[in-house]
Order: C-alpha cells, then structure tokens, then sequence
C-alpha cells in the first residue's frame, strides 16, 4: 500500500510538470499564430514573418526539456521567455493593427502598447544570463556563483519595472507607453543611463561561467559545452557579416537572420538531451572550413572583378565577371581541401598526414645519438602531432611494474595507456592525455598512434636489450672481481700461511737433522702430509677456474670420465658424440661440461632412472640432449639453484636451455643450445 503510494508521486509529478511544459509551449505557439494573422492581416512580408522561427524554437525546445526532465530550469527558461516574448510580439501586432491599420476595430488596442514595453526583459534575462548559469545539467557550477544569481533576478526585475514606466516611446515601435512616467525619481533615472554597461556584464560573466564549467568538466559535458558555443557564436559572427548580406541579398538576410537565433535554444535542447551529441566537433570543423572558404572566394571574386576591371577599365564588363567565376571555379576544390587541412590540423594536429609524421619521426631518430634519446623524441612527436597535452612512455621492470623513462607535457587527470608490444610480450606502454578529459580518440587518431606505436615498440625493445646487455656487462665485472678476491682470500688466508708455516718447520728439520735424526724425520713426515693438502688446496682452486679434465682429456672423454663417476647399480650412462670435435670456445666447452655434470647429477640422485644418454652434436651450434627414463618432473616442481645455474650458463653465451618431461611414461629431457660464434678459434 505504501510502496505502491510511494511510487505513484512521481509519476504524478512528472505527469503534472509535462502537462503544464506542454500548456506553455501551446499557448507560446497560439500567441506567435495570432501575431502572425495579424503580420499577415497588416501586409507584413513573408520573410518578416520568418523572425517568428526563434519564438517557436523557443517554445518547442523548452517543451521538450522540461517535459522529459522536469527539475532542470532551463526547460522552463526557455518556456517562460518564449511566453514573455509571445505575449510582447501579440500585443505589438494587434495594437499595430487596433490602432494603425484598422483604428477602432479592436477592443483595448491601447492597452496592449503597454505590455511590449517591458515584458522583453525578462525573457531575454532568461536566455542571456540564467541559461549558461545553469547549463547543462540544471545546477549552478559552485555556489559561489549564488550571489550573482540573487544580481541578476534584482537587476531583471528592476529593468522591467523601469521599462514598464518608463516615458516616451516604446522599442522604436511607434507607440508611447501609455503608463510612462515623465518625472521619474532620480535613482530610475541613473539606473536608466547604466542599463546598458549592466546588460554587458551580465552577459559576459554568465558567459564566463560557462568558460570555467568548461574547463572543469567531464569530457560528456564538454561536447554539451561546446553545442551552446557554437550556436552562440554564430550570432555575434552573423551580425558582423550581416549588414553585408543584407546588401547583397535582402531575401537571402531575412531568412537567415532569424536562424541564426533560433540556433541558440535548438543546440541547447540537443545538448541537454544528448542527441548526436559528439557531432558537434565535425560541425564546427565543416563550419570553419566553408566560412573560411566563403570568404576567400567572396575575396577572390571581388579582387578580380573590381581591381582587374578597374586596371583594364571595363568595369561591370560580363567577360570581367565570366573570368572571375571561371578563376574561382577552377580555384574552388583545391582551396577547400587546403583549408579542410589547415583547420584538421588545427583542431586534431597532424592525424590526417600519417606520413609526415613517420617520415619527421623517422628524421628524429636518425638524429639521435644515444639509445637513451629515442623513447622521448617519439614521445614528443607523439605529443606534437596529434596536439596531445601529455605522452609518454613506460618500460616493464622485471617485477612486472613500469617505469616511465620518457615523457612530454603534462599528465592529465586520466591518461589512456596503450600497450607496446614485441612478439608475443607486453614490454611497455604510450600513455597519452587526451585533447579534453575523457574525449576518446577517432579512428584517424588511432592509426597514427598505432604506426608510432610500432616504432616506440622496437625502439623499447632495442633499449631494453641495450639495458639487458649493460646489465650483463655489470654482472661479468661484478663476478670477475668477486672471484678475484674470493681467490685471493683462499690464498692469502689458506694457502700463503700454510705455505709459511711449512718454510718454518723446514727450517726446524734442517737444526734438528744433525743432533736428532729421528725427530727430524717424524717432522719431515708431517710436512710432507701438509705439502699434499697444500697441493689439493691449489688443484681445487684451479678446477673452479676451470676442470682439469677439459685440458687433460678433451670435451668428450671428460664427459665420459663424469659419466662413469656418476654410473652405479641400476642406472647405465651412455654417450653418444663424435670422435673428434673442432675446436670449441673455452666458454663453451666449460658450459657444456658444467651442464652435463649438474644434469648426471640430478639423474642420479632424483630420478631413479635406469638408463640416461647423453648426445651431443656440433653445427652451428653445439647441441646437447639429456633424457633418461626416470619419474619426471613433478607438477608442482620449483627450480632449484642447479636447475637455474644451467639455464644461467647457457643464457651468458646466447644460447637456450629447455628441461621438460618426456609425458605421462615417465623421463626427462635437457635440451641446450650453445652458439659458437668463435669456431675455429684458438681456445
């Protein structure tokens, strides 16, 4: 009972509020039917009665918002200006016709003089002061602008009673007002010389609000923004060029005039109801295209026609005239796609010359003379081309996060961030700011960014390489010294004393030889244990430089010494290579070597295989293949330091090393490639 109460206000209120938006907009429409009978009745012309068109878009428009939304005002502005100034254009036309055309036909044909005389106020308040007030969704921009409000309805209100009795004659009508006061206080009297200077600035900050609502807004309010814009600046354009129209072409002026003004209401009413609303920048773009191109044939014409017929002296000649049209015909289509450039370029940058773009990025990155410098000048090519108030671009870390390393501009509020790829990975992004916030980009915008996407890509890639290899660089340093010291500790602090300590009891043995050979000898002995764990110490430094067996043996033959040492009960090691190999880099042959060794290894402490073979082949590469017939890898296997160090040992050289299990029978398989860019060298 309640809910269903509860619902039914409402729809009641809404019901009620079109009701009343539709009884304005016809009684609007009725007043400007009557005062067109009585244009029509007085022999007003047809082109005179198109000045009824901002009237009625007026009244429809308003009609339409305040019916479909009914909280915001500015439905009802347009509603209650289109009856203010219906009711003022009514009265004009029946007093005319009550007191000029047909005296004494109508009844309080005086009366209606008065009315015209300052019911224009407040419709025209409405629309040149409250509507950007509260445009578009019905709310005032902040507070702040509350007092302003409270300025404009005192000064409506004051300007309309002082035109109501204000003396003499009435909007150059031809009328007195009847009601005028010709002894008027001297404060109406001030207010009256100020009216003017007041209009002005009541516009103008009306007009300002909008300016600062713009600037704030979301990129949907934006395009609203921009339909009244437009409209209204048609007017004050049109007013400028219309006294030469109306020269040229009286009919041609009358039936534009009165469109200029009825542009107003109707652009609010498509913005407020967001019809078509991102049109609007494809309008404003045509309109500046064929304005400007109006003007440059008007020009061309004019130029031809007087300055040409007067330097030959045949003025208003026809042959003048057929030349200058011929001339401006040929001129016609090259001119519009110049100016179509010009204000594309303009209004989206470079978006429509994809080439040029590319060709002077192109030219930019051949300038450029470190890695580091290519990311920002695509960047700032990026920014410039496209007139964008911020680019950048961000590279991956290996954590996964990015960093920006190049940027032009500044950020805006929400950035649109396009990934950069190479192959098959995400290694960066182009993070853009759009020309307004939250305006999308256009299918031409896209496609350029899309080709400088692609060279920010490979430009990315070649500096993460360039970073990578720098990285490795650091790394070789960082190990090289790390194993100098870690020898020289080992012979500073193991080998030196000892070697110290054996100079010591040689000598004792030497003083003890003669007196007590004996005793001599027992030390003697024990030197000699202690030079033996001297020369162990120095074979396990050398073979972590580099296993002996490599240079003893060969590639191949240690590789089978470790596959004996590692053969036991139950597990049978086979190698299968060639007898002689060429010779192979020092780097390789110890990669390989360390890579078997660590792969028997595992084989025979985890996989409880029987049989393992190992193959290796020398191409272009040398190729190594472990697999043995063991368990596998286990699903849920994580890489150990040994499983990592081989795959560290093939990457330092450029090559691949790939394990895998062989499937659901069980085994494992080591794939390794190592490059061979030495062969042939000396080792």
């Amino acid at each position: 009972m309640h809910s269903s109460q509860a619902l039914s206000v409402p729809s009641t209120t809404a019901l009620t509020s079109s009701r009343i938006a539709w009884s304005l907009c016809a009684l609007s429409i009725a007043l400007v039917t009557g005062a067109g009978i009585f244009m029509l009745l007085i022999g007003t012309s047809i082109g005179t009665l198109m000045f009824l068109l901002p009237l009625l878009s007026c009244a429809v428009v308003g009609g339409i918002v305040a019916s479909r939304q009914p909280t915001n005002p500015i439905g009802w502005f347009f509603l209650v200006s289109a009856v203010s100034f219906g009711v003022t254009v009514f009265t004009n036309e029946y007093a005319t016709y009550g007191l000029l055309t047909e005296p004494g036909s109508l009844p309080l044909a005086w009366a209606m003089v008065w009315p015209q005389s300052w019911l224009w106020v407040p419709g025209a308040s409405l629309i040149l002061a409250f509507v950007p007030l509260y445009f578009p969704d019905g709310h005032l921009a902040t507070r702040h602008w509350r007092p302003f409000v409270w300025f404009a309805v005192t000064f409506s209100v004051t300007g309309a009673i002082y035109s109501a009795f204000a003396p003499g004659e009435i909007q150059e009508s031809g009328f007195v007002n009847p009601f005028g006061i010709e002894r008027q206080p001297t404060i109406a009297s001030m207010f009256g010389s100020s009216v003017l200077p007041l209009w002005l600035g009541l516009i103008m900050t009306s007009a300002a609000s909008l300016v600062i609502r713009f600037r704030c807004a979301r990129a949907e309010v934006r395009q609203q923004i921009k339909w009244l814009a437009f409209a209204a600046s048609v007017v004050p354009i049109w007013f400028i060029v219309s006294p030469a129209v109306e020269a040229v072409a009286p009919t041609l002026y009358q039936f534009l005039d009165p469109l200029a003004l009825a542009g107003i209401p109707l652009a609010t009413g498509v913005a407020i109801l967001r019809y078509r609303l991102y049109e609007i920048d494809l309008i404003i773009n045509r309109t500046l295209v064929y304005g400007a191109l109006t003007a440059c044939v008007v020009g061309l014409y004019v130029f031809i026609v007087a300055y040409l017929g007067a330097f030959f002296r045949v003025g208003g000649d026809l042959l003048v005239s057929l030349v200058a049209t011929g001339v401006v015909a040929v001129a016609f289509a090259p001119l519009r796609e110049r100016l179509q450039r010009g204000v594309n370029r303009l209004m989206y940058g470079e978006r429509d010359e994809p080439y040029a773009v590319l060709s002077r990025l192109g030219q930019r990155l051949k300038g450029t003379t470190t890695p580091q410098a290519v990311l920002p000048a695509i960047a700032e090519t990026a920014a410039q081309a496209l007139r964008l108030p911020y680019a950048a671009i961000a590279v991956r870390r290996d954590d996964g996060s990015f960093e920006t390393v190049a940027a032009h501009g500044s950020p805006g509020a929400e950035p649109i961030v396009l990934p950069l790829a190479y192959g098959m990975e995400t290694i960066g992004q182009l993070i853009l700011a759009s020309r307004a916030p939250g305006e999308p980009f256009g299918p031409a915008d896209r496609r350029l960014l899309d080709d400088i996407a692609r060279h920010a890509e490979a430009a990315a890639y070649a500096i993460r390489l360039t970073s990578d290899l720098q990285r490795s660089r650091e790394r070789l340093v960082n190990a090289r010294e790390e194993e100098r010291r870690r020898l020289r500790r080992d012979l500073h602090d193991g080998l030196g004393p000892q070697l110290a300590t054996l100079t010591l009891k040689l000598d004792a043995a030497r003083n003890l030889l003669a007196k007590e050979p004996q005793a001599a000898d027992a030390l003697l002995a024990g030197l000699k244990a202690q030079i033996q764990a001297a020369i162990a110490d120095i074979r396990r430094l050398v073979y972590d430089l580099r296993p002996p067996a490599l240079d003893e043996l060969g590639l191949i033959a240690a590789i089978r010494e470790q596959a004996m040492s590692c053969s036991h009960a139950g597990l049978d090691v086979s190698i299968q290579a060639p007898e002689n190999l060429p010779p192979l880099p020092a780097a390789v042959e110890v990669a390989t070597y360390r890579i078997v060794q660590e792969s028997l290894t595992n084989v025979s402490r985890h996989a409880r295989a029987g049989v393992c073979h190992v193959r290796v082949s020398v191409g272009d590469a040398l190729l190594l293949e472990v697999t043995d017939d063991g368990i596998g890898l286990p699903e849920d296997r994580r890489a150990g330091v040994g499983l990592s160090s081989m795959r560290e040992r093939a990457a330092e050289l450029g090559g691949t090393c790939v394990i895998e299990s062989l499937g659901p029978a069980g085994g494992t398989r080591l794939l390794a490639r190592l490059p061979l860019p030495g062969l042939g060298a000396s080792r």
